[in-house]
């Protein structure tokens, strides 16, 4: 099993029509994953490679029934395509888009909550999600994984590949890959994706990889605690960073001890999770709960 895309995820992309959206779109349905159309307000009526291009989402919706949709549109649009999307139905979203004003964000995660509970939104600012094997939605460089039993749940997209690799050179794989972003309001937390890895019976051990800034960890940590049969092994990125300064997302950011590395390894630890100082380190500490040898002992 995996979780939230798979052999029956049925993708639209909006921006499709772009460069960097028809690079990826082809990239994932070259990976085996269901691309049924693409909305690009205007050009409705043209193809990307044989992929129906749309000019709103309740077209697509109409002709194409799309399960998941894909946001690669920029920054200004990206909050209207969401809702859009939503309010055709689709029941997945994963906003690619970096730079979403942080009150468009905010605009989005409470008109979903209150108008399209039946949506799920992964993002923004994230690399997407992948299920080796099955399908790829988003940037993220499925050569780096295969699958196996470990589900990963992450804020860094770069982290996690370097974490996946690890383990997949060590003898094992990834039921799924889930990257939630770095942005101040992601549309799904850690709990959330923990609360999917928790129900799948092919997930045996989850990854999650965290950052300095906001409390996402430290509510993992109780959630783990309270609700996790499955065993969980952290990484928190951020342990030398300069209290006060923004380090790559726009939610990574401190104050003082609120927010550290060093608070949010200290909240899981106390919960009983181990927490890996490097990538290679919690890899490591993966492999060796599931059994395998050591990363790199090879």
């Amino acid at each position: 099993m995996s979780v939230l895309v798979d052999e029956s995820t049925r993708l639209c992309v909006a921006g499709v029509t772009g460069r960097e959206g028809s690079f990826h779109t082809l990239n994932n349905r070259r990976y085996g994953t269901n691309v049924v159309g693409g909305v690009t307000p205007g050009k409705g009526g043209q193809d990307v490679e044989g992929i129906p291009v749309f000019d709103s989402w309740e077209q697509a919706a109409a002709e194409v029934q799309p399960n998941t949709a894909m946001i690669f549109v920029p920054p200004r649009f990206a909050a209207d395509s969401i809702l859009e999307a939503a309010a055709a139905g689709v029941e997945l979203v994963i906003a690619i888009t970096e730079g979403i004003p942080a009150h468009d964000e905010l605009r989005v995660y409470n008109t979903l909550q209150r108008d399209f509970p039946g949506t799920r939104l992964i993002g923004p600012n994230c690399p997407g999600i992948l299920s080796p094997g099955k399908a790829n939605v988003g940037i993220i460089p499925a050569s780096f994984f295969k699958p196996g039993n470990v589900g990963v749940v992450s804020r860094s997209g770069t982290l996690t590949y370097q974490i996946g690799n690890e383990i997949a050179r060590a003898g094992f794989g990834c039921s799924s890959i889930v990257g939630i972003g770095g942005d101040p309001v992601p549309g799904s937390s850690f709990v959330d994706v923990l609360e999917l890895f928790e129900a799948d019976e092919e997930t045996e051990l989850v990854v999650l990889s965290g950052e300095i800034g906001g409390s996402a960890e430290e509510e993992a940590a109780e959630h783990i605690a309270e609700h996790m049969s499955k065993p969980v092994v952290a990484y928190i990125a951020g342990f030398t960073a300069p209290a006060g300064k923004q380090m790559g997302h726009a939610g990574a950011i401190v104050s003082g001890s609120s927010g550290t590395a060093a608070a949010k390894a200290e909240a899981l630890e106390a919960k009983g999770v181990r927490v890996g100082r490097t990538p290679t380190e919690a890899a490591s500490i993966a492999v060796e709960v599931l059994g395998g040898a050591s990363v790199g002992s090879a």
